[in-house]
């Protein structure tokens, strides 16, 4: 269907790109802060906080602006809205416990994954991951399994979205490196990470695929790397996730 530009609400989508500007390293934002990552006037970006902060979705302390639990509501919406996740939770549970990490589902959103699922055994990152959380698709394992499931074009085209930065000395950043690396991942059908995303952490991630072969999701391990160093997750793991991915290739919508 296409969509004429006079359908558009422009309101809406500035105001979505100022909730968009807040992240995990950029809680609190002063007017002028959200107005230039989001792209805005300041003018244009104060308004869509007042307008955030009156409804409940954001407090302001008279000079910065940070979004408030109310903001969680919209995400719960796709979360409560579709059956993946429900039906994704006792595999992760089942595939945690049999391999003793812990194991996650996440889908692509743009440049980035969104966790819908997890089960945890013990905490690897630095982080709190739950559903709901957002990683890097360039640098994590499920991020480059669906990555893997589009053209080289339109990677690329993400690559060239995505902030490339190095959370550690290991993270590759380089945009044709990336590329080769997602192409291999592509052919061999699944991703390892070593301590790309924090160190002491690794992961190996699949793709998971619905009843016509579409790629809807993935999943991945989580160890340190102390324990079950990269080179060996695939022994460990990947026979058990491969077992998951075809049992679920029949249920998922």
């Amino acid at each position: 269907m296409q969509i004429r530009e006079r359908d558009l609400m422009g309101g809406l989508a500035k105001g979505l790109s100022v909730i968009e500007a807040f992240s995990a390293e950029r809680q609190r934002l002063s007017i002028s802060e959200a107005a230039e990552i989001a792209g805005l006037d300041r003018a244009t970006a104060r308004r869509c906080l007042l307008t955030l902060s009156e409804l409940g979705y954001a407090r302001y302390d008279g000079k910065y602006f940070e979004l408030t639990p109310r903001i969680l509501r919209l995400g719960n919406a796709y979360l409560s809205g579709t059956s993946m996740p429900a039906l994704l939770q006792p595999y992760l549970d089942q595939l945690s416990e049999k391999l003793g990490h812990s194991a996650s589902a996440s889908v692509l959103d743009g440049n980035e994954i969104v966790y819908i699922a997890r089960a945890s055994q013990k905490r690897v990152m630095s982080i709190n991951l739950m559903p709901g959380s957002r990683l890097p698709a360039y640098s994590a394992s499920m991020g480059r399994v669906l990555l893997a499931a589009l053209g080289e074009a339109e990677v690329a085209a993400i690559l060239a979205t995505s902030r490339l930065k190095a959370h550690t000395p290991f993270t590759r950043t380089d945009p044709a490196e990336l590329l080769a690396e997602i192409g291999r991942v592509r052919v061999q059908g699944y991703a390892v990470i070593d301590q790309e995303l924090e160190i002491g952490l690794c992961s190996i991630g699949v793709p998971l695929h619905d009843a016509r072969g579409r790629v809807v999701a993935a999943i991945n391990v989580g160890a340190p790397s102390a324990v079950l160093p990269a080179a060996d997750l695939a022994g460990h793991c990947l026979d058990a996730m491969r077992e998951v991915q075809a049992r679920l290739r029949s249920l998922l919508p």
